[in-house]
């Protein structure tokens, strides 16, 4: 399963690494809007409360990713310094490390996910729909965990193509077993909101066990049952290091969604549901920066662990490139179809007027996270985190948070506000990104020196 590569080389054209990632993104995105879908034909109220649970569980996620994010940066750079039984150990470390960290934040979503959605404006059908799906969802979501670890080790190996078979495996089961669940068909019982979560669980169940016999396959070097309990501290230093910061960074941004889910809630229920809606269409928009930015990540990696920074600047810029050009096309085609879109998901007037007001606000949100989502990938994998977290507090909850209370609840923007508040936050980092990926400082953050002067072939 190596597809003729040597040992220490990995295959690193980029559009061969992101092509995979984008549809093994976008199997993933089709999978929330499956859901969204399905859900829509039960009522507006499910599709609002498993949407607001999400906002939980996305967190959690992010949290969970600690260990998957940081891994991945340290192990790209130990195999673009051709030190692959390092490598190895520390794709095993990773690998208890999340397993022990996704038990951790599953129990306390037992624990207090009820009075987490108690403290969110919630009423009637729509707050017993979130406790159903909180209960079901959180307390398996370390399975999530498993699943984060495995693939994002066997993009980092390069064998991107691979781990999106694997999604679009978990998809079709996902899918299927909605339709059984959600509406009771060849004489199941009908769930609802109980059946999309059960059929989460039931996906992400398989694709695990697909995920941890891949893996195994696509390693040079593979991993020994000592190394999954062998707790190195300069490992375990170097994963935190650039695990931290970036999970911080992507909690920051989550949290702020959150709370602006609670200004939502003081718009109605149509404003809630329609900010589901937008949220499912705008995700495809911003995929290809997010594919590009994962497939940079991977050759930034490689790269500066090669010591080859001049090639890492002249790739992130070339990505930025690509990235900002393809999002603003596929923007402009969703503003064109956003009505047959919108249409897809409810015949509701109201929610159908206020999404569309949100999609045609989305050129100017989605062009300032083209540049984010490139540039601040490339900075993680260069082992410059730590600057992210900064700039991303200072932008996303000092600046973005305060403008959205100021348009939805001063100058009553409603739900178009919180767009224009996002798209500030967007902006901000971008711009600031650029300059620092400009200025060259993450050259001195490398995580590891080469094992010998670096001769893989990389581009």
């Amino acid at each position: 399963m190596h597809d003729g590569q040597s040992r220490g080389q990995a295959p690193m054209g980029l559009f061969r690494l992101t092509w995979p990632i984008f549809l093994e993104f976008l199997l993933f995105m089709l999978m929330g809007t499956a859901d969204t879908l399905m859900l829509s034909g039960v009522s507006d109220d499910a599709v609002s409360a498993v949407g607001v649970v999400n906002q939980y569980v996305y967190i959690s996620i992010l949290i969970m990713e600690v260990i998957s994010n940081g891994a991945s940066v340290v192990v790209a750079q130990y195999i673009g310094a051709q030190r692959t039984r390092e490598a190895a150990r520390i794709a095993a470390l990773s690998i208890t490390l999340n397993l022990l960290l996704g038990l951790a934040v599953s129990a306390g979503l037992l624990l207090i996910g009820n009075t987490l959605l108690d403290d969110m404006n919630l009423h009637g059908q729509v707050l017993a729909h979130a406790k159903t799906y909180m209960g079901i969802a959180g307390g398996f979501l370390f399975l999530q965990a498993l699943i984060n670890v495995f693939s994002s080790m066997i993009r980092t190996y390069g064998f991107t193509k691979q781990s999106m078979y694997v999604s679009l495996g978990m998809n079709v089961i996902h899918v299927f077993c909605n339709y059984l669940l959600i509406f009771g068909h060849f004489g199941l019982p009908k769930l609802g909101v109980a059946g999309a979560a059960v059929s989460t669980v039931i996906s992400r169940s398989l694709a695990l066990v697909v995920f941890v016999w891949m893996l195994y396959r696509v390693m040079d070097v593979r991993m020994v049952t000592r190394d999954y309990v062998t707790f190195s501290k300069e490992y375990i230093r170097k994963i935190l290091k650039v695990g931290i910061p970036s999970a911080v960074e992507q909690v920051t941004y989550h949290v702020c969604q959150t709370v602006f889910v609670y200004y939502v809630t003081f718009l109605g229920s149509a404003a809630l549901a329609s900010r589901q809606y937008a949220m499912a269409i705008s995700q495809y928009v911003f995929l290809f920066s997010l594919s590009l930015g994962i497939g940079t990540s991977i050759i930034v990696g490689r790269l500066v662990g090669a010591s080859r920074t001049d090639d890492a600047f002249r790739q992130t810029l070339t990505s930025l490139k690509w990235g900002v050009a393809l999002t603003v096309a596929v923007d402009v085609i969703a503003i064109l179809l956003r009505k047959p879109l919108i249409g897809l998901f409810t015949e509701n007037a109201d929610i159908i007027r206020i999404t569309s007001q949100v999609i045609v606000l989305s050129l100017v949100l989605e062009t300032g996270r083209s540049f984010n989502l490139v540039l601040v990938n490339s900075l993680r994998a260069a082992g410059d985190a730590t600057f992210t977290v900064y700039m991303g507090f200072l932008s996303m909850a000092c600046l973005s948070l305060s403008l959205g209370y100021l348009f939805v609840f001063k100058l009553n923007l409603g739900l178009p506000g919180v767009w224009l508040a996002v798209a500030a936050d967007e902006w901000t980092r971008g711009i600031v990104f650029w300059f620092r990926w400009r200025s060259r400082a993450w050259e001195r953050k490398s995580l590891v020196a080469p094992a010998e002067p670096a001769t893989v072939a990389l581009t």
